[in-house]
């Protein structure tokens, strides 16, 4: 099991349906993940994470409530 380095760097990341998470550097992003632009610390990532992702449904839920995307 590879335990989470809370004092190393992060990355931010996105899927498809535009939900956000963070994932360690240097570690390969999973399948279905891409790099969203922003590095840091796990904290600057979580506070990035928390400006950009201001709707959480997934982006296929909005879409079905005629929501813009």
């Amino acid at each position: 099991m590879v335990q989470d380095d809370q004092e190393g760097r992060f990355a931010v990341v996105i899927n498809d349906e535009e939900q956000y998470s963070i994932w360690p550097e240097g570690r390969d992003v999973p399948d279905g993940w891409r790099g969203a632009g922003f590095r840091g610390s796990r904290e600057e990532c979580l506070a990035h994470v928390e400006v950009v992702w201001t709707d959480q449904r997934p982006l296929s839920v909005r879409r079905a409530a005629g929501q813009p995307v």
